[in-house]
């Protein structure tokens, strides 16, 4: 089936075959990106990563999302986006069968990174249909909302997965239960999607893509790497320049180039670029504080899978059940408002988790502190996507798409990143104080040393109480505790600044669409 959008109003409601194929494939994008959280503590027993390997785990996956997105927008806007969300199930079917098959840390990469190929695809074209498939503000507004919320409902689904998953079988398991959703996901978008695109004006900017792909790629190893290989070190220096250099030459490419990845003079419009930070920093803020839960609940106190699921449940299943008030707040609200409520509670849920001890494993003591993130991140997801795609003519609801689904994965791709990167940091600092002041014996001291010095603290708490490095678990298990209340207070300090950005930047800065928007008339139809 294919869309054929003209300049008249054309059909009242979105088609609800590509309502359907569009929240199925971006919740099982988002199921994907999560099913990792909660089986760190797996990968560590199964796998026995080093060093950085497990936060390659899920940026293995993040990193082409982030890197591609602009281009599959592109690509969804020449030539039909029904086809992307049909190989970008397809996709991640084969990169969750390599991961579930994979013995080795390396070959979970390439599973994880195949599956990123495929939801890279998914999150900028399942948001561009669902926009383009509508007629006016208020109509849009709601079907965002609900994609938003099918967001969060693979958030939720996550978790639940890999705690039955992990706790009765493997953590292999899981991944062949995505598998089953990806087939599904597949047919569904094949029978029912109906097709659109926008080829007016848009054709591949190798240039942009390239740079661009470079530039995050440098970024993000340079912070994954710098507290394993050491910040000072040549790759590390090396990839921050690179990535520098490249963000520069990106953005050289895209002023020059007759039709752009991503237009520059979308950010002269204020909503949009103040969205387009907040989503950049809102969610790190989110993902970060993911992060440090499932290395808090996993590898560090090491509670199974079922446990750990609990607290996920808390960050993703609150915005299903907030879907009906978060629709009515963005029809009834200005976006910075819902903006700056919904960053505030991460904000105090981060603070809150902060000051919890590391040796208090109850459930219970998480529950204000997720629940508060949990309901922020319902309200900001939602009100981040309205404001940024309604903020710019339908005729660029692909490339807009793409652009908020790039910052808000950048986003997310950082989270873990740059709070592994802070908290093992402090924690490597604070065990190898706390190792070298203690009343230890020699021989326990370099045993825990060496331990230490292949796999961080993380390793240390990991091996035997009985073994003799084992003796410096108390130590390991202390650092770690500060190390990752650090990184919750950063994260907790990242949405403070964005609530606050939001609140002072975003007033008299919005622009509505009027009631009667129509679509433009470069909204053709896709090719068969």
């Amino acid at each position: 089936m294919s869309l054929r959008e003209h300049p008249d109003p054309g059909p009242a409601r979105l088609p609800l075959g590509t309502l359907i194929a569009g929240c199925l494939a971006v919740c099982l994008a988002q199921i994907a990106l999560a099913i990792p959280a909660t089986l760190n503590g797996l990968f560590q027993e199964d796998l026995h990563p080093i060093g950085s390997q497990l936060t390659w785990i899920s940026d293995a996956f993040l990193l082409p999302v982030t890197v591609l997105e602009l281009t599959f927008g592109v690509l969804g806007d020449l030539f039909g986006r029904k086809r992307l969300l049909v190989g970008g199930s397809s996709l991640i079917v084969v990169g969750e069968i390599v991961a579930a098959a994979g013995h080795g840390v390396h070959l979970l990469w390439a599973g994880q990174a195949i599956a990123g190929l495929g939801a890279a695809a998914l999150f900028p074209t399942s948001l561009a249909m669902v926009a383009a498939g509508t007629r006016t503000h208020q109509s849009r507004s709601r079907a965002i909302a609900t994609w938003a919320a099918s967001l969060s409902t693979g958030g939720f689904i996550a978790p639940v997965l890999g705690g039955i998953t992990g706790n009765y079988g493997s953590w292999r398991w899981a991944f062949v239960v995505v598998t089953l959703i990806a087939a599904v996901s597949t047919l569904v978008s094949l029978l029912l999607a109906v097709d659109s695109s926008a080829p007016e004006g848009r054709s591949l900017d190798l240039g942009g893509q390239v740079t661009i792909g470079i530039g995050l790629f440098a970024l993000l190893y340079a912070v994954i790497q710098g507290p394993t290989d050491g910040w000072g070190s040549a790759p590390v220096i090396t990839a921050f320049v690179v990535a520098a250099a490249f963000v520069v030459l990106f953005i050289v490419a895209e002023r020059r180039a007759r039709s752009p990845l991503l237009r520059l003079d979308l950010f002269a419009n204020r909503a949009f670029a103040i969205a387009s930070f907040v989503a950049v920093v809102g969610m790190f803020s989110f993902l970060g504080t993911a992060y440090a839960t499932s290395i808090r609940l996993g590898p560090i106190q090491h509670q199974s899978p079922l446990r750990s699921s609990v607290a996920f449940l808390l960050l993703n299943g609150l915005a299903l059940v907030l879907l009906p008030v978060t629709s009515r707040l963005l029809e009834r609200m200005a976006g910075r408002w819902i903006l700056t409520i919904g960053l505030a509670l991460m904000a105090a849920g981060d603070f809150a988790a902060a000051t919890l001890p590391v040796s208090d494993r109850a459930l219970t003591s998480l529950v204000l502190p997720l629940g508060l993130v949990g309901v922020g991140f319902a309200l900001t997801v939602s009100s981040i996507t309205v404001t940024a795609v309604n903020t710019v003519p339908i005729h660029y609801a692909g490339m807009a798409s793409a652009a908020t689904s790039l910052l808000r994965d950048f986003g997310f791709t950082l989270g873990p990143a740059v709070i592994g990167a802070i908290a093992l940091s402090r924690a490597a600092s604070q065990f190898t104080t706390g190792l070298a002041s203690s009343a230890l014996s020699p021989q326990v001291k370099a045993a825990a040393g060496h331990v230490a010095a292949e796999g961080g603290p993380l390793a240390v708490n990991s091996v035997p109480p009985s073994s003799p490095p084992g003796g410096a678990s108390p130590i390991a298990l202390d650092a770690l505790g500060h190390g990752y209340a650090i990184g919750f207070v950063v994260c907790g300090a990242a949405a403070l600044v964005s609530c606050l950005l939001a609140l002072l930047a975003l007033r008299g800065g919005e622009r509505r669409a009027e009631a009667g928007d129509s679509p433009s008339a470069a909204e053709t139809p896709a090719p068969a």
